[in-house]
Order: C-alpha cells, then sequence, then structure tokens
C-alpha cells in the first residue's frame, strides 16, 4: 500500500525545509535506509531518509522550492500501483468546503439604496488642502507647528506648518492664494495621508458645506457589486470633449512653462544672487528647490546641453535573491534576540605577551597545533566554573533563571550560506589539545555543511572570533537562549606602559555582549577580570 512522505521537523527551531537535491527520481526501487533527497533546513544541509521499501511513484516537490513542516513531499509504494485517489486526497488537504455558490440560481438583486444628496460646492471659491506624501516609506504627518493662523492672508509660496514625517521635519508649502479659513489638526496631531489638513479661500467662504460635502464622499457606501453584463459594442462616435476648465492664476514657471516649484527662502536666494530659478534642479520633494539646491548651483556661461545626449556612464540595478534558510533562521532567531534580550557591552583588553611565548612552547610539544582561540574556549570554560551567573539563562515562560551546571561553549563559524555555532560540550573537562582537535574537526564539518544537530545544541555560551580577519574590536549578539557571548579581536602590537616604560606590546580586545536580565555590570566585569588572568598566564589553565 503507497504511504505519503512528509517534510519531518529535523531542528527544535525548524518551520520549514527546502529540497536542495533528489537523490532518487520518479520510478526508482528505494529500501529502507536510502537517501531520498538533501533537505536544507535553518541549521544545516541534511538528508532525508526512507523508512519504506517500494518504488519512488510520485514526487510532490521540486528542486529548490520549500515545504513546511509535515509537508508532503513524495509518495512511495508498490511498482504499478494506482495512486490517483491518494494525490487527489493530498490536493484537497487544508481545503475548506465553501457552499456551491454557483450551483444556487442566481439571486434576485436588491434594490439599490438611494444615492446620497450631493452637496453642490460649485459656488464656494475655497480649496481643501491635504497632507502631502512627503518621503517613500511615510504613512502620516505630524503637524510640529503651525506658521499661519485662522483668517491670515496666506499667497502661493508661504509656510503654511512645519510638519514632522518619518524621516524629518519638513515645511508644508501653500500652493493657493488666499485666506486660510480652517485648520482641521491641532499642533502636534498626526493626520495620515491625504487626510485634510486645511482649507484656504476667499474671504467669507463657506468652507463649512465644503467640509460637509468631504464628509458625505468619504461616508458614501461603496456600490452594490452587479452582475457581469454582457460586453458592450465598441462606440463608433467619438465623445464629446469635456468642456475647459477654467484658468487658474498662472505660478511662476521657467521657459519650458512647467511650474517652478521653491521654498520662500529658496527664492529669495535666487534673487539676491540672480539666479534664475529655472535653471536650478531641486533635491526636495517633487523637485522642489530649497536653500542646498541654490547654495550648490553654480551659473554656467552656456546653457546645459539637454540629458538626453550626455553620455550614460551607468545604470542603476539590482537583483532580490531569495534567502537561504539558514539565512532566515539567522534573521528570526537574532532579531527576537537583539530587541527581546535588554543587551550591554563590556570590553577589555588583554597583554598577549606571555600567552604568545606560551603558545609557541606549547606547539612544540602537542601532536595538534593550538590556536589562540583554543585558548580563549579553554579559558572562558574555566571562567565560567568561577562565574555561574554567567553560564546561566533567562526562562521568559516562568520568569526564572536557569543555572547550568555544566559547561559548553559554542564556536561561531562563518561559512558560505551564513553562521553556525557547533558546540564544545562538558569544555571545562577537556584539554587544550581535545579542544582543539574539536573545534578543527567542527570547521571541517561546517565547511561540507554535514554537521549534526547535536553537534550544534547544548551550548551555555559562545565565542565569536573575527581576529584573523584583522578585526580590532567589535560586538555580538547574544545567541539565545545564553546570557552572555563573548567577541574576539585581533592581536595587535601597540605601544604599552610597563614599570614606567613605553614598550612594544601585544593586545587582544575583547568585547562581553550581556544580557541585563540575568548578568548585572558587575558580575560581567568580575567574568572578564578572572578570564583576563587565565588568558594572560595560560599555565593557569593546564592545572
Amino acid at each position: 500500500m503507497a504511504e505519503v512522505i512528509r517534510m519531518p521537523k529535523m531542528s527544535d527551531t525548524m518551520e520549514e525545509g527546502v529540497i536542495a537535491s533528489w537523490l532518487k527520481k520518479e520510478g526508482d526501487t528505494v529500501k529502507s535506509g536510502d537517501i531520498l533527497a538533501e533537505v536544507e533546513t535553518d541549521k544545516a544541509t541534511m538528508e532525508l531518509e526512507s523508512y519504506e521499501d517500494g518504488t519512488l511513484l510520485y514526487i510532490g516537490v521540486e528542486e529548490k522550492a520549500s515545504v513546511p513542516v509535515n509537508g508532503v513531499i513524495a509518495i512511495i509504494g508498490d511498482k504499478g500501483e494506482n495512486i490517483d485517489e491518494l494525490k487527489a486526497s493530498i490536493g484537497n488537504e487544508g481545503e475548506t468546503s465553501a457552499p456551491a455558490e454557483e450551483a444556487a440560481p442566481a439571486a434576485t438583486p436588491a434594490p439599490e439604496a438611494p444615492a446620497a444628496e450631493s452637496i453642490d460646492t460649485s459656488g464656494i471659491n475655497a480649496e481643501v488642502i491635504r497632507m502631502p506624501k512627503m518621503s517613500d516609506t511615510m504613512e502620516e504627518g505630524v503637524i510640529a507647528a503651525w506658521v499661519k493662523n485662522v483668517g491670515d492672508t496666506v499667497k502661493s509660496g508661504d509656510i503654511l506648518a512645519e510638519v514632522e514625517t518619518d524621516k524629518a521635519t519638513m515645511e508644508l508649502e501653500s500652493y493657493e492664494d488666499g485666506v486660510l479659513l480652517y485648520k482641521a489638526v491641532e499642533a502636534g496631531k498626526g493626520v495620515p495621508i491625504d487626510g485634510i489638513i486645511a482649507i484656504i479661500g476667499e474671504k467669507g467662504a463657506d468652507y463649512e458645506t465644503l467640509l460637509k460635502a468631504e464628509e458625505a464622499k468619504s461616508s458614501a457606501p461603496a456600490p452594490a457589486a452587479e452582475a457581469a453584463p454582457a460586453p458592450k459594442k465598441e462606440e463608433t462616435k467619438a465623445a464629446a470633449p469635456a468642456p475647459a476648465a477654467a484658468p487658474a492664476p498662472a505660478p511662476a514657471t521657467g521657459n519650458s512653462g512647467e511650474r517652478i516649484i521653491a521654498s520662500p527662502l529658496a527664492k529669495k536666494m535666487a534673487e539676491e544672487k540672480g539666479y534664475n530659478l529655472a535653471q536650478i534642479p531641486g533635491s526636495g520633494d517633487g523637485g522642489r528647490i530649497v536653500k542646498r539646491d541654490v547654495e550648490a548651483f553654480v551659473p554656467s556661461a552656456t546653457p546645459l546641453a539637454p540629458a538626453a545626449s550626455s553620455a550614460t556612464v551607468g545604470v542603476e540595478s539590482y537583483e532580490d535573491v531569495p534567502a537561504s534558510q539558514m539565512r532566515k533562521a539567522i534573521t528570526k532567531g537574532l532579531t527576537a534576540s537583539q530587541f527581546g534580550a535588554p543587551h550591554f557591552y563590556l570590553t577589555m583588553d588583554i597583554d598577549m605577551d606571555k600567552t604568545i611565548e606560551a603558545r609557541k612552547s606549547i606547539n612544540e610539544m602537542a601532536e595538534v597545533k593550538i590556536s589562540f582561540n583554543d585558548i580563549v574556549v579553554k579559558a572562558v570554560a574555566a571562567a565560567l566554573k568561577k562565574h555561574p551567573m554567567v553560564n546561566s539563562s533567562w526562562v521568559s515562560e516562568t520568569n526564572s533563571i536557569r543555572m547550568n551546571h555544566h559547561v559548553s561553549v559554542g564556536v561561531a563559524m562563518a561559512i558560505e550560506d551564513g553562521l553556525v555555532v557547533p558546540v564544545v560540550k562538558f569544555a571545562d573537562g577537556k584539554s587544550l589539545a581535545t579542544i582543539s582537535q574539536e573545534v578543527k574537526n567542527f570547521a571541517g564539518k561546517a565547511k561540507a555543511k554535514k554537521l549534526g544537530l547535536d553537534e550544534m545544541s547544548g551550548n551555555t555560551f559562545t565565542v565569536s572570533n573575527l581576529g584573523m580577519f584583522g578585526i580590532t574590536e567589535f560586538t555580538s549578539i547574544i545567541n539565545a537562549p545564553e546570557s552572555c557571548i563573548l567577541a574576539v579581536g585581533a592581536i595587535n602590537q601597540v605601544p604599552v606602559v610597563k614599570n614606567g616604560e613605553i614598550v612594544p606590546g601585544n593586545i587582544m580586545k575583547v568585547t562581553l555582549t550581556c544580557d541585563h536580565r540575568t548578568v548585572d555590570g558587575a558580575v560581567g566585569s568580575a567574568f572578564l577580570q578572572t578570564l583576563k588572568g587565565l588568558i594572560e598566564d595560560p599555565v593557569r589553565i593546564l592545572i
């Protein structure tokens, strides 16, 4: 009997998997234990093993496509078995049975509601001023301050108010002449895009009727959906032209006839300098000329050549690349950690002179070459035993602190797709040589994407080292649910003071990121002092 193969949950945080590649194809014989496909999870690329014997009858997901946990991947059964009904049942999963509306006879259309009474505003010489969109991400603006008051005379180009957007506080300029009849919003209040801000018109104009007309428009119900009528025959008679609108007062225009939009200050500066506003390119919203444009403008003796005739230097372009499952997991986990845990940072200089000599001596005898990072991992494990609060984690569900009795140090490693953190478990009880060998093995597996889930779980603290890239100092985001992470920089030769004299010294900067819910500044500082002593005199971690 055919069996449906579903996407298993391969890690505790996995929500979906991507089929990296199929190792079997439809029609192939499959035995229990055979690898069907490679699946990219949020932590690693893993093999999907078959637990059924038979023939691969159906592949439900193409390579590079994602499947949610428990989603259907394939069907395995006997050769030649009919799986049409099984595939149909799979297709119906998750669907809700909608009522058979199409089968029901068309309902008699309800009588149309009477249209809202239209309010005639043709005789009102006033204009509604609305909130413009002043940036590409703006959703609403806050009136920071009104520059004009009700009753003030307003000319085109005058500043009505200062508007605070999501990016800056900007001037709201009037494009109408008249009197400020009405302010819809008080200073400090927000207005959505296209919301009414004010009304400008001739003195004594009936702006209240204009407001009622606007309210009627916004409250008018949407027309009921009608049955789709039969296509109308194309009209052969040309439509009569619409009557021309009454000409508005002519604003300032350039040689091309286009309206010039400039702030009052920019106009004044241009006039004082004798510049032609039509020649100044505007960098403000909608091409508006502002102060900085006038300041940056250099008059040309001859007219500039048209933009179309200038040679193209380059073309802006981009490509949206789908994020890998690992990148999605990094984004989700670190974002939650950064904004879910109150971070603070402690930085300390470590004198590496003795450490350099000790490492050289150790490597002359050791079978495995010891790195500075191996020494840091071992020293961290020893320091955690002396400072158990740093080895703790916050449990949000119970508002409690989990005191870990074991010490397992995660070592952050960069790979092509992102970042993995294999764990040196029970590091405090392991020798330098053992730690070094484990880290080297992890690095090889990480590069080949062969790390197992058990090798990337159980950490109580993490070390992140960018010293090999020449990075002097940086901060890391806590690898939840840990309380701390140590960022390790490069060893740099700098002048230091020893015995009252300035001499060359080798300094390594480390920064401890702490979760303030579990670790206070004094606790983190004491840990760093212990760590500093152990790294500066590594013989102590060999005991």
